[in-house]
């Protein structure tokens, strides 16, 4: 593979590295502002306007999108969590399931009318909070099989639009040959190396989800052979690459899952390796950091990112031993000679005049006798 070094950077650096095809050095992307949704007890609050986009649908964004509105037959790929309006209990979680949902506008299911009204209105990386009548949803009857939705519920959903495929056909991965699904992965992978290098971080992992998300598990387990080895070559870099931009937005447990989703494939892979030692120094694991440095030093022993991270625990662990030895400092030393105390002295003078009276008495009655 060829190296591409940035501007002023004169050495191979593990910690900068985009997976690529080509190993693209990326040291200084700016920090993109916006955290993952946070899993409360219900929907979140939403102060932004309402918008009426059909009778039984109603929007709020959340966080803006960019880019243009998915149309007709789009393949759409998006992550949402739903609720009952009226008991707000949640039955849908894919965040939670790591697995996103892909939705062909014009195509989805009947209980999914009312969440492609909403899809089709956001831009890509836009996350919004959807109202939708029972009319558009499960129904008069509900669902009671998974997931358990009773009857006439209205629902809430809310959605980020990670992206989308514009096709007249409106093809699912489904009906895809291992080819063509590969390829679809390739190219959002290739889109986001460019958006990784322009330092565009929030735009570029979308198209590492997208990626990943033709590389399902329900795929890979299917694959053997060179079709395995050709859609790891797509996969695993994209997650490296995503551990990649969440430890610059120092979402390490998130960079953790990643990179240990990689390790689970090829367990010596350096930059897997590194990436999750860096996350668990951020997070204070430090013993699994070591372990995870020192790993991956065997496999690049002249790597000088791998020997400064563990020159740098090294000294954490120094100043750790220097602080606990002052803090602790004589509470194992000599034990301090005991002081007599005023107590003491009383007794001793006490002793010493009754002897003394002793004495004279003895010595008067010897006189006398």
């Amino acid at each position: 593979m060829v190296e591409v070094e940035e501007q002023q950077q004169q050495s191979q650096s593990t910690e900068a590295e985009a997976e690529t095809g080509s190993e693209v050095v990326t040291e200084g992307s700016s920090v993109v502002h916006g955290d993952p949704p946070q899993d409360g007890s219900g929907p979140p609050k939403v102060d932004s306007e309402v918008e009426v986009l059909q009778e039984k649908v109603t929007k709020q964004i959340i966080k803006e999108g960019h880019g243009q509105k998915p149309s007709k037959y789009s393949t759409c790929f998006l992550h949402y969590r739903a609720w009952t309006e009226s008991t707000q209990h949640k039955f849908e979680d894919t965040w939670q399931e790591q697995q996103p949902l892909e939705l062909i506008l014009g195509k989805e299911k009947k209980e999914m009318t009312g969440l492609a009204v909403g899809v089709a209105s956001m831009k890509c990386g836009e996350r919004s909070l959807l109202h939708v009548g029972w009319e558009l949803g499960y129904g008069k009857e509900g669902n009671f099989s998974f997931p358990n939705v009773p009857p006439m519920a209205d629902i809430i959903y809310e959605v980020e639009l990670i992206g989308f495929d514009e096709t007249k056909e409106g093809k699912a991965r489904s009906d895809m040959t291992v080819e063509e699904r590969i390829g679809a992965a390739d190219r959002r992978k290739m889109d986001g190396n460019d958006l990784f290098k322009e330092d565009k971080l929030a735009e570029a992992m979308q198209q590492y989800e997208m990626a990943i998300a033709y590389m399902g598990d329900d795929f890979m387990f299917q694959l053997f052979g060179k079709y395995r080895d050709m859609a790891l070559a797509v996969k695993n870099p994209c997650h490296l690459n995503m551990a990649a931009s969440l430890i610059k937005l120092k979402r390490f447990d998130e960079a953790i899952m990643h990179c240990s989703i990689v390790l689970s494939e090829d367990e010596n892979n350096v930059k897997a390796l590194f990436r999750r030692g860096k996350a668990r120094a951020e997070l204070g694991q430090t013993d699994a950091a070591r372990e995870d440095f020192q790993k991956a030093r065997k496999f690049a022993p002249e790597d000088k990112a791998i020997a400064k991270e563990l020159r740098l625990l090294a000294e954490h662990d120094k100043a750790v031993y220097q602080k606990q030895k002052e803090l602790y400092k004589g509470l194992f030393g000599p034990r301090p000679e005991a002081q007599p105390n005023q107590s003491n002295w009383l007794v001793i003078i006490w002793q010493w005049l009754v002897s003394i009276f002793r004495h004279l008495f003895r010595r008067e009655r010897h006189k006398i006798d």
